[in-house]
């Protein structure tokens, strides 16, 4: 994620400039790594049950069980992810919890740290808070367009977020990891003791457990269309300036004909 506010002296297209604090990176890396495994591991967990419910009791309702508003029972004989892309690769619905919940800690220590450190520097309100303007539906629809035929913004404009990559990155930081980190402690029996709130503010356990795997699949989305967009707009420049912290400003349109 881009943190750094560019100078107003003028750095040009072409010019090698900070990007990224050494936090950002560090955070950066470390969700990739534990969104990865928490993502192939729930997978395991998934398989051990497929199918999502509303409310408290799911399947386990006493004499009359909820509905499933996704059942994927009937995907390859009850096992819907096949081994490529589970953690463990065999199933072994108390391996996967092992893995989840060591690696659930991580991530919910390191966002901890990252949304203080994010509020405390002014990350929020300055780079990701959207202005007013920048909600329009001329101003959204422009910015799908330029992105619809691969013109990324250039010069010092690449180091400012446009409004696009605002409700992506905002999304990701106070919607969709909040909400698997809270749901998942709603799942938790030996947590629930600490927390018993948070079943009834997702709707009962088997709310919960939907909304988490809702959570977890945006997050997968964001990840690929992240990955796309790193791609598109030159996958050295952009993996450098995330392992370094430099970043080469894209030349202006007119500099590279």
């Amino acid at each position: 994620m881009q943190d750094e506010e560019p100078s107003s002296s003028g750095p040009q297209g072409g010019d090698l400039v900070r990007r990224h604090h050494l936090f950002t990176r560090l955070w950066h890396w470390t969700n990739v790594v534990t969104v990865t495994v928490m993502l192939m591991s729930g997978l395991m967990i998934f398989n051990a049950h497929p199918r999502l419910y509303w409310g408290d009791y799911g399947a386990n309702a006493a004499g009359h069980p909820d509905p499933a508003w996704l059942d994927l029972s009937h995907i390859h004989g009850g096992i819907p992810f096949p081994p490529a892309v589970t953690i463990p690769s065999h199933y072994s619905l108390a391996d996967a919890r092992l893995w989840h919940f060591a690696f659930a800690w991580v991530l919910a220590i390191a966002f901890t740290l990252y949304l203080g450190w994010s509020l405390v520097r002014g990350h929020l309100r300055r780079d990701l808070a959207p202005k007013p303007a920048e909600l329009s539906p001329a101003h959204l629809w422009h910015h799908i367009k330029a992105h619809a035929r691969l013109r990324f913004p250039t010069g010092i404009a690449a180091l400012r977020y446009n409004i696009l990559q605002k409700l992506a990155y905002g999304s990701v930081l106070l919607v969709m990891l909040p909400g698997v980190i809270l749901t998942g402690i709603s799942m938790s029996p030996g947590l629930n003791a600490a927390f018993p709130w948070l079943v009834e503010l997702f709707g009962g356990r088997q709310s919960a457990r939907s909304i988490h795997f809702l959570c977890a699949g945006g997050l997968f989305g964001f990840f690929l269309v992240h990955i796309a967009m790193v791609v598109l707009a030159g996958p050295i420049n952009e993996v450098r300036s995330m392992l370094t912290g430099n970043y080469r400003l894209p030349r202006e349109r007119e500099e590279q004909a």
